[in-house]
């Protein structure tokens, strides 16, 4: 049944001092937080959070605290543009958007007609709810290419999951678990999709067992009481090990086992090639340290597994997702309070439905570029970002002449970054919608403003698995910027599209709502929306998969030609692999560690947040440091085989001497130069990203694991990364 929820708190309120309060719902990042927005003389004054909603509780990050700032700095871009000379000339003209949007739907139609439709290649980034619209678009105007973040971030767990259980296991903290295992994730710091920090604190606050898995001391780590602090690459063989314990010592749920779960005694077989002394010596975890953590977490009931990013962007990216569900299903800890839950969401039409991914014909599916190389991911309409590089600099096998990003900076989020700026160099039209004008969007033809989560009316949190649905109300309007949906609802019908989408936006919006019996005006008038509650669900009817059961030996894999079984694969360019590399290159270094008030590339242009972190930093330990004549915030150089950047030296015993862990997406809004610095401190320029670099089933791209050399940097060094004339 379906759950309205009214708090007594009105939706929209007089304050003293202010002409209104809105309710409404942040997106400054994966969050999705309940706020009250505050509003005098037309414009936002300040951001809290929501004390009534059930998702952040009244708390809120840096990021939506800022929200202000960024709908108003003087650089957001609030009218769309059009390139004026060559590409990065840093040249622009305003336009409308009539002659924007009827430009792109020319290049997009010439290009269909003369190339097929899947010379088009929509994108989008990271965390703006646009992706159900966006394949929509795609699918209905016979693009197999959509190119995502999905290979390496989010989208893995949701293709591991629905193959092993049916549907994506939510840590449901409001049953306060008794024991917690955070895997490659500063929840306090990134609040992640489905989560936030508060909720996590407080079932520690309530007396919850922690272990982290992580090779960086953090916040949690800190707070452990088991800190397993691995090898980079190594967390398959690390779960594999530890379920070698939890089998061997029969601290598994065997009711759970023995009803509901397929492929056991070959799972078993296969955790036996996983004794406590092999995987110590794999993953440089003591063998203790193993056997502790495995035993607390198998014994103390109930218990979840808060997991991150970084387990997914690397060579064993779905293994690593399918040990930790294998450690979640057989200790009994699936659709349990204060378990792993699988949520439903409330009776709406759903990302999938929304996005049409059944318009697509069969043989434009087909045409997806990558085939069945990866087919994992190509099972959710998923595409390695390779392929469309590949097709732009070669046009095989076939020519992609057009892209179109939304939310998405690929220049400075996509492993190997110089091959992406050939292919946005040559690529024949290129459009963007973003908020600034970045260094991806300086080498497109045009640029349209693109509306924050003040400007914008919709369903918030609409593609998640917790359950909830939440009001985003648009507050303000700022200039001509437009939400991604109205736009490409205003495009689908200069496509020929018109009949699958709709007069206005909100017409699309009653269609998501529809099968809730209320329209998006009366949702307004809710504080929020959520989908039945039920435990133990598989008692009744099983898990939605092949079999039925949990599947540990994954018959989807077998069928496609993978191992049905998770396995540990050395990464690539690690010390193990590469000993040659190793030599020259002697650390490890990982990539991706979160920061307060950045979003990937996002807000560096905000002085607030910027304060937070003024320059990109590298960690490395103090023994490290000084073994290559390094100071603490020192200008250094790190190398890897494919280039060399520069970032701040930041000493930290939180590491092993042998890591290195470098910041990621860093450009530099302040330098009025085209490319903003895009090639100076930008991690991915080290990073390989050949597709046997990639998981062989879901294409993740490595860019947790690689190796590196590290120096302090020289005059000459300053000048060249840097770009300072002599």
């Amino acid at each position: 049944m379906t759950d309205f929820r009214h708090s007594n708190a009105p939706l929209e309120m007089e304050v003293y001092g202010y002409d209104r309060v809105v309710k409404s719902h942040c997106r400054g990042c994966h969050g999705g937080c309940g706020v009250l927005v505050y509003v005098k003389d037309g414009r936002v004054e300040k951001v809290t959070g929501d004390p009534d909603c059930p998702i952040n509780h009244g708390t809120m990050c840096s990021k939506g605290l800022a929200a202000p700032r960024i709908a108003y700095h003087p650089d957001r871009l609030t009218h769309p543009v059009r390139r004026v000379g060559p590409k990065a000339s840093g040249k622009w003209e305003r336009i409308t958007w009539d002659e924007a949007l009827d430009t792109v739907a020319e290049r997009i139609l010439a290009y269909k007609e003369k190339h097929g439709a899947e010379s088009v290649v929509m994108g989008y980034g990271t965390g703006r709810e646009n992706e159900a619209a966006i394949y929509r678009f795609a699918n209905y105007l016979g693009s197999p290419n959509v190119l995502t973040a999905g290979h390496f971030c989010y989208g893995p767990r949701i293709a591991t999951t629905v193959i092993t259980c049916g549907s994506n296991p939510i840590a449901d903290y409001a049953n306060n678990p008794a024991c917690i295992m955070a895997w490659g994730n500063n929840i306090t710091i990134s609040n992640p999709d489905e989560y936030k920090g508060e909720c996590f604190s407080q079932a520690l606050n309530a007396g919850a067992k922690l272990i982290v898995v992580d090779p960086r001391l953090t916040r949690p780590a800190a707070r452990a009481d088991i800190w397993l602090q691995l090898r980079p690459g190594t967390d398959t063989a690390l779960a594999l090990g530890m379920l070698n314990v939890i089998v061997e010592e029969e601290l598994y749920d065997h009711e759970f086992v023995a009803n509901h779960v397929h492929g056991w005694e070959e799972f078993k077989a296969r955790v036996a090639e996983y004794p406590v002394a092999r995987t110590a010596e794999i993953t440089w975890v003591p063998e203790e340290k193993i056997r502790a953590a495995a035993r607390l977490f198998a014994t103390t009931k109930p218990g979840v597994v808060q997991w991150g990013v970084a387990i997914e962007q690397q060579v064993t990216c779905a293994d690593n997702n399918r040990a930790l569900l294998a450690l979640m299903g057989i200790t009994g800890n699936i659709d349990v309070p204060g378990g792993q839950m699988l949520f439903r969401q409330p009776p709406i039409r759903n990302v999938s439905q929304f996005g049409a991914h059944k318009a697509l014909p069969p043989e434009q599916a087909a045409k997806r570029l990558g085939g069945d190389h990866f087919r994992l991911a190509g099972n959710f309409g998923i595409i390695n970002p390779k392929y469309v590089w590949d097709a732009i600099l070669t046009e095989e096998p076939y020519p992609v002449k057009l892209l179109f990003f939304i939310s998405s900076n690929p220049l400075m989020t996509r492993a190997n970054a110089r091959e992406v700026h050939v292919a946005l160099e040559k690529v024949e039209f290129m459009a963007v919608a973003d908020f600034f004008i970045t260094p991806t969007a300086e080498l497109a033809d045009i640029v349209l403003p693109a509306a924050t989560w003040l400007e914008m009316d919709y369903i918030g949190d609409f593609w998640k698995r917790h359950g909830w649905l939440l009001p985003r109300r648009k507050v303000i309007q700022v200039g001509e910027c437009r939400s991604d949906h109205e736009m490409l609802n205003d495009l689908a019908h200069r496509v020929g599209q018109g009949e699958h989408w709709w007069d206005d936006f909100e017409q699309g919006l009653d269609w998501i709502l529809e099968p809730s019996g209320i329209t998006f005006q009366e949702f307004l008038k809710t504080d929020r929306l959520r989908g039945d509650v039920t435990y133990r669900k598989h008692e009744e009817r099983g898990f939605s998969t092949p079999t039925g059961k949990f599947e540990l030996y994954s018959t989807k894999l077998e069928e496609w030609g993978y191992d049905p079984l998770p396995q540990f694969r050395e990464p690539p360019m690690g010390p193990v692999s590469r000993p040659d590399l190793a030599a020259d290159f002697p650390y490890i270094l990982i990539t991706g560690a979160r920061q307060p008030g950045f979003f990937h590339t996002e807000n560096r242009q905000v002085p607030v947040l910027r304060e937070l972190h003024p320059d990109p930093e590298v960690e490395i330990h103090p023994d490290a440091a000084a073994r290559e004549g390094i100071s603490q915030g020192d200008w250094v150089v790190i190398e890897s085989p494919r280039g060399a950047i520069r970032q701040r030296a930041k000493l930290s015993e939180g590491l092993d001497p042998r890591v290195v862990s470098a910041q990621h997406a860093w450009w530099f809004p302040e330098k009025r130069d085209p490319g903003h610095g895009w090639d100076e401190s930008n991690v991915n320029i080290l990073i390989d990203n050949d597709y046997s670099n990639c998981d062989p089933a879901m294409g993740a791209t490595s860019v947790r694991t690689l190796l590196c050399r590290i120096r302090p940097e020289t005059d000459a060094d300053r000048d060249r990364l840097a770009g300072v004339q002599s």
